[in-house]
């Protein structure tokens, strides 16, 4: 995987749909970093102060959305497919991870039904990010209407899921790393 920095297109903000004229990414979306600010209230969050960072699916595809705590009851979490509570960092400082494994597990659970090609790229390559770190286990693959599919299961749980191999090409899994890096806020 690409450990290349997070760009956007010229003249468009992170996580912002591309404009009329412009080309979204390969992967069809693009998340943006912490901005800190409240989405809900437009007040800035401070360095070090913690906030509710939301991941919410659009039209465009997946956008992640920052919110205050305060502010967080208020916030309308239709077509929200995840959330965790993180601290937003100093400028200087590197990034940590802000979501545990558990939010990454639902997310990758809860779009097994998915079947836009951006989605289902997002889907593969958060899936190879469970098996790196030991969460999902690859027991074995068949050939299904022409397309590679894997049988894989959460470590310690008997259910197979079913995950789509796209047979993406070296470009495309380091665009989707890239956006699962800015969701994640580290480089992978």
């Amino acid at each position: 995987m690409s450990t290349a920095a997070p760009t956007t297109k010229a003249g468009q903000q992170p996580g912002q749909p591309a404009q009329p004229g412009q080309q979204p990414g390969a992967g069809g979306y693009e998340v943006a970093k912490p901005l800190g600010k409240c989405a809900v209230t437009g007040e800035p969050i401070a360095q070090g102060e913690k906030f509710m960072a939301a991941l919410r699916e659009t039209t465009a595809g997946f956008e992640r959305v920052d919110v205050s705590l305060v502010a967080w009851p208020q916030f309308d979490r239709k077509d929200i497919v995840g959330f965790w509570q993180a601290t937003m960092p100093a400028l200087e400082q590197k990034k940590k991870l802000f979501v545990d494994d558990e939010v990454l597990c639902d997310l990758f659970e809860r779009l097994k039904d998915t079947t836009e090609p951006p989605k289902l790229n997002f889907r593969f390559v958060l899936g190879l990010i469970l098996m790196r770190k030991k969460m999902l286990v690859y027991e074995t693959s068949r050939t299904e209407d022409g397309k590679d599919i894997w049988v894989v299961r959460f470590k310690g749980r008997e259910d197979k899921l079913d995950l789509l191999n796209p047979r993406l090409d070296e470009a495309q899994v380091a665009e989707v790393s890239q956006q699962l890096g800015q969701i994640l806020n580290e480089e992978l």
